[in-house]
């Protein structure tokens, strides 16, 4: 099914977009169009699972205190008025995986239909119908089994799905897998660097997530030398006793400067490179402490205040770098995949999440 060539498509999605009308990005828009019928370069997914982003699952689980139909409700409420699922308040979204239905003949995303993928844009800027009320999900976990379809401009992104690994895993590791590529790519930034050689350190800020123990992963790939993660609490230290993932695991409040500054202290202090990797407002000063003069944060949480961010620095005369993780590096999903297939450490963590 085609459109009528009436408005011409735009590989941005601009064509898409209803209120306002012509004046936005997708992302920007309040409203976008979710007719099943695509554009030429277009590509329409039917959809199997949502994975809403930690920030946002958090935002409206705290919001309806765990209220599993509450949050359901909303959901639809979301997806029906907007025709996305992008979070009022978060602003954010998630991804989805799904098998391709139809592809516009101008589309350059080299996807044929059968094709299972997931999307690598994320679900705040991708048109969204879902067909089912959401029966299958019981509104208590990010991962949502979903019918409906999904549509991809001529500049999105998809990966299709490993044979190797279960659909659910996949969708778990391509969730966050811009996090892994960009932490290895300025891990070998510093390793090159004259007098540098091999020592290179980073400290990990929610080194037990799924985005925190790739990020962990990938730093050891790249050959950092000290990894530390930070985590919340003791149990969080035993899922990562053992793996190798990192020299050394503390226990600290991401959100307390002062008290993370201590506790990194007995870990090497701070370190060329600090990630971010927690849903929570409150960490930007704590990881510019952690960071030494020189290096770089990394912020992939959706939770960050940018502006935060900057005025920390600022007020904390900090000469660091900032990178706004964006979730997109050149070849991210195929190094995400190829980090659990050889890390068996990694692996089982994911394993761990879907039984959870």
């Amino acid at each position: 099914m085609s459109v009528p060539p009436s408005v011409v498509s735009s590989p941005l999605g601009v064509h898409r977009v209803v209120d306002p009308a012509g004046a936005s990005l997708p992302q920007a828009a309040r409203v976008l169009d979710t007719r099943a019928e695509i554009w030429p370069d277009e590509v329409r997914i039917d959809v199997e699972t949502l994975n809403l982003d930690a920030a946002s699952y958090r935002q409206l689980h705290d919001k309806h205190g765990g209220d599993g139909a509450a949050i359901r409700a909303e959901v639809l409420e979301i997806v029906g008025e907007r025709g996305k699922m992008q979070n009022p308040v978060t602003g954010s979204g998630g991804m989805l995986i799904g098998t391709v239905a139809e592809v516009g003949p101008q589309s350059p995303l080299g996807l044929r239909p059968g094709d299972r993928v997931a999307t690598l844009v994320s679900l705040s800027l991708t048109p969204l119908s879902i067909t089912d009320g959401l029966e299958r999900w019981d509104g208590r976990g990010e991962r949502v089994p979903a019918r409906g379809h999904a549509i991809l401009f001529g500049r999105s992104i998809a990966a299709i799905l490993p044979e190797d690994l279960s659909p659910e895993l996949a969708l778990m590791v391509m969730d966050v897998c811009g996090a892994p590529a960009l932490v290895s790519r300025t891990v070998t930034s510093y390793a090159v660097r004259p007098g540098r050689g091999d020592d290179v350190s980073v400290v990990v800020l929610g080194g037990a997530g799924k985005s925190g123990s790739l990020s962990l992963a990938a730093a050891a790939d790249a050959g950092a030398t000290r990894r530390v993660a930070v985590v919340r609490d003791e149990a969080e230290a035993e899922l990562l006793g053992g793996t190798g993932l990192a020299t050394h695991v503390v226990v600290a409040d991401a959100r307390n400067p002062l008290g993370l500054a201590e506790a990194l202290a007995g870990a090497g202090g701070p370190a060329d490179l600090t990630v971010v990797c927690v849903d929570v407002t409150g960490c930007e000063q704590p990881a510019i402490l952690a960071t030494l003069d020189g290096g770089t944060v990394i912020f992939f949480s959706m939770a960050t205040s940018f502006a935060a961010a900057a005025l920390g620095a600022e007020g904390l005369a900090a000469d660091v770098t900032m990178l706004v993780g964006n979730g997109y590096v050149p070849g991210h999903a195929a190094y995400a995949v190829d980090l659990v297939r050889r890390d068996a450490s990694v692996r089982a963590l994911f394993e761990s999440r879907l039984r959870e």
